[in-house]
């Protein structure tokens, strides 16, 4: 599996493009306050590919280090 995925990231990584689906998320409010009938008392969440937010993690801490 960890081929396959080196692979994909390295064939993004060529193509200096993402795949369309990876940049769509499922965005989820969460309940943090008292009153649900209130706005104001939840928070937004986006769902992302959990491929695509590693590739993200990688990134930030590879440009971190430059």
């Amino acid at each position: 599996m960890v081929s396959y995925l080196t692979r994909l990231l390295g064939v993004t990584v060529s193509k200096t493009s993402i795949p369309s689906n990876w940049k769509r998320a499922l965005v989820v409010c969460i309940h943090i306050g008292d009153d649900r009938s209130l706005v104001t008392d939840y928070r937004p969440v986006s769902l992302i590919s959990v491929f695509c937010e590693q590739i993200e993690h990688a990134l930030a801490s590879y440009l971190r280090q430059v």
